[in-house]
């Protein structure tokens, strides 16, 4: 067996002292010499065109020194558009609000609160037209959100969108595989149903802030980020410049989620900067996020054919994806997630339609789980509805159809160092499922469920890593991944480390600038440890390339011991010298056939998770909580087995959330709970009684040292895990989330009217 000096070592988080300190970088905390402050002014109606906009009384406010509309910013750009996937979204509104919340003017003052007593002085007049909210209608309504649409062309995967012209359908994603026509035609069994998702938020608690500083002929931007080199290229390309008179900086992140990724506020506060001349700084509230980015809300209807055996022979699911007002990066959740949304399982004919569609909702983007965790309610719902129907025990069931490995799941794509099997027993063993189970007695009933679920990858993807060994020994790793809590300055000081045979606690991990920093797509999707991990295995190997190198040139005997400093001072007559190691990595990648939508290698590796719970109903008011919950992961080798642990939980905090609690909610597009007195996150004495978090046993060939990501697998199955506990418990299915005690007593207040009234 391998014996490992940093893997599989619980390091403590090398950011944890200036953390705990206060000591700790963030961008809320900048204060640079002449910064003015941006206070955004938002609109009030969900669709209409921009009449007019009167901003006299704002800009006599005393202390203000500008106020900003779109007829300004293309002074600085001219084509003012951007977006990952479509360039669709406008700097501030032009012309039209296609959102209640739409960035409309901003006012520039010399201090934060004169700036938002100002912005209230605006007003804007509309021609207010009809507007289109759900997703399913939105499919073939009149209202048409877009006129135009603009693909970005910027990512490979991305590159074929095109859109449908005429129509709110941004992306339309197909898979093929077999005959589902024939598959259900053979089945002894049909089985339909109808799923859905509520939209939700990030709530990072630190929210959303950039600051741009203009510089002779260039622009520094510190900012909230998760994708810094996407910003600069983003930016530069807006501005028509070079990326060399960009540069991005990052500190830490107060968390992110997604949501802070692509362009969010930069290209606004960037115009700013240059209009005024001097650095200009934009923080917006919590309140304010609700209008930045969200979780997409998503009806699935998912049919199977099952034999009676419960062999699944054919599954069809139709997945459509409320991507509000502007695209994000909705496309690629829709491709993504579209293409797991049969789950897991070995089925031979499957038809899968996946559609990204405009509504006139706040935008939607990558949250937690890329769409994984919708997909997942539904199918493993779904999953436990059919085993019921068919009598048999819900494990066996889903035994009897998981895919194995080297299996092709139905993009083409085979299982590889999936541990799907594992994961479904050990939660089995965890929740003790052999055993009887105490159903309550009154008011009181009790129950329990499990679900497994999986994702791919985000690819492709590249990522860059540099380590620099200085001539004291001592060691530097530059990174464009970005530590939003997550520990990745850790994990990746581990890796190099491990490589370079040194302590992992002795190396300094230098933040993302990218000026300095190389190229990283992001960090999201769980592919940093995969991603990144790999480039900093290779960097370290070729800066330990260069110092056996370097001993060779020194004709020094193979295998010398000699230290790194006096290899230098050897070199160069002193401490001097830099010896620096780089490393690239890109997975392979194939495109998905046009017509059928698959691709033998459409991600790099599987994201695989299965949770367990048990809940207790009241069943006169609704009322029920979440005893116990269990969580495993498959997450290869973890390097870092305590990170791992909290990755795991947090993620199933925040899930948890998502499940029983968080929504946003609408009237005629004016968002009702725009609040935390109102929008409801978890706290820590919202969790179960028993939380089990933990990963099996596994390895991920061709990860680093046996890894990959883990921060999205707790997320995937943990909401139809509930929902079956409380199918279980009341013996009455949920197919809408959030679960919220209201739901669950109109359930049962219905069932006895109809119970009363069959009697």
């Amino acid at each position: 067996m391998t014996s490992f000096r940093n893997i599989d070592r619980s390091v403590p988080r090398l950011e944890g002292r200036e953390k705990v300190t206060g000591k700790a970088e963030y961008v809320h905390h900048l204060r640079l010499p002449g910064m003015l402050y941006g206070k955004i002014f938002r609109s009030t109606v969900p669709h209409g065109r921009i009449k007019h906009i009167d901003v006299s009384a704002a800009a006599a406010v005393e202390g203000v020194y500008r106020v900003v509309t779109i007829d300004d910013i293309r002074t600085i750009i001219p084509h003012p558009y951007y977006g990952p996937a479509f360039h669709d979204q406008p700097v501030l509104a032009d012309g039209k609000v296609r959102f209640a919340g739409e960035p409309v003017a901003v006012v520039i003052a010399t201090d934060r609160r004169v700036a938002e007593e100002a912005a209230g002085l605006i007003t804007a007049e509309y021609e207010e037209l009809p507007a289109v909210f759900d997703e399913v209608e939105a499919m073939t309504s009149d209202v048409i959100v877009h006129d135009e649409l603009k693909p970005a062309a910027t990512f490979p995967d991305l590159q074929h969108l095109k859109g449908r012209s005429g129509t709110n359908v941004a992306l339309d994603y197909k898979l093929r595989r077999g005959d589902v026509d024939a598959g259900f035609a053979a089945a002894d069994r049909i089985f339909e149903h109808t799923f859905r998702n509520q939209q939700v938020m990030h709530t990072p608690l630190e929210p959303f802030v950039t600051v741009a500083e203009p510089g002779d002929g260039r622009m520094t931007l510190h900012t909230a980020s998760q994708g810094p080199s996407f910003v600069r290229i983003e930016i530069a390309r807006l501005l028509g410049w070079p990326e060399n008179r960009v540069r991005v900086k990052v500190p830490f992140l107060g968390g992110g989620f997604g949501g802070k990724l692509y362009i969010k506020l930069e290209a606004l506060v960037a115009s700013l900067a240059l209009l005024v001349q001097c650095p200009v700084k934009i923080s917006l509230t919590m309140e304010e996020q609700f209008f930045m980015v969200t979780r997409h809300p998503c009806t699935v209807r998912i049919k199977s054919g099952v034999n009676n055996d419960g062999k699944i022979v054919a599954r069809r699911c139709d997945v459509i994806w409320n991507g509000g007002a502007y695209a994000d990066i909705g496309p690629r959740v829709t491709q993504k997630a579209g293409f797991t949304s049969a789950g897991p399982y070995d089925i031979e004919n499957v038809s899968i339609d996946s559609y990204a569609v405009y509504t006139n909702r706040p935008p939607a983007g990558a949250l937690r789980g890329f769409g994984a965790p919708q997909t997942a309610w539904a199918y493993e719902t779904h999953m436990d509805m059919i085993a019921d129907a068919l009598g048999m025990d819900q494990i066996e069931f889903r035994r009897k159809n998981l895919l194995r490995e080297g299996r092709e799941q139905a993009t083409g794509t085979p299982m590889r160092d999936a541990a799907l099997d594992a994961v479904l027993d050990q939660v089995s063993t965890r929740m003790a499922w052999s055993e009887p189970v105490d159903r309550g007695t009154g008011r009181i009933r009790r129950g329990r469920g499990i679900a497994v679920g999986f994702k791919g990858i985000t690819a492709p993807t590249t990522s860059v890593a540099m380590v620099n060994c200085y001539a004291d020994g001592s060691c530097a790793l530059y990174i464009g991944t970005v530590d939003m809590g997550q520990g990745s300055d850790t994990v990746m000081a581990q890796i190099a480390a491990e490589v370079l045979e040194i302590d992992a606690e002795s190396i300094r991990v230098i933040h993302s600038d990218t000026d300095v920093t190389p190229y990283d797509m992001g960090t999201l999707g769980s592919r940093s440890t995969f991603h990144m991990g790999t480039a900093v295995l290779l960097a370290a190997k070729d800066a330990k390339n260069k110092i056996a190198e370097l001993a060779r040139e020194l004709s020094l005997p193979p295998g010398n011991n000699l230290p790194l400093p006096e290899l230098f001072r050897r070199k160069y007559g002193m401490q001097a010298g830099n010896i620096i190691g780089t490393g690239s990595f890109i997975p392979d990648y194939e495109k998905p056939e046009k017509d059928t939508g698959r691709s033998t290698k459409a991600t790099p590796f599987w994201g695989v998770g299965a949770s367990g719970a048990e809940v207790e109903v009241d069943t006169e008011t609704g009322h029920f909580t979440v005893t116990k919950l269990v969580n495993v992961a498959d997450v290869g080798v973890p390097l870092n087995p305590k990170l791992v642990q909290v990755q795991l939980s947090g993620a199933a905090i925040m899930q948890l959330g998502f499940t029983l609690t968080e929504e946003m909610i609408f009237s005629e597009g004016q968002l009702t709970n725009g609040s935390f007195a109102d929008y409801k996150i978890p706290t820590l004495l919202d969790l179960p009684a028993e939380f089990i978090n933990e990963c099996v046993e596994s390895r991920q060939n061709d990860g680093p040292f046996g890894a990959k990501g883990a921060g999205e697998t707790s997320t995937i199955a943990l909401s139809p895990a509930i929902g079956n506990a409380l199918a279980d418990a009341i013996g009455i299915r949920l197919t809408d989330l959030p679960l919220t005690p209201e739901k669950v007593f109109k359930a049962l207040s219905d069932a006895k009217r109809l119970w009363s009234a069959g009697g």
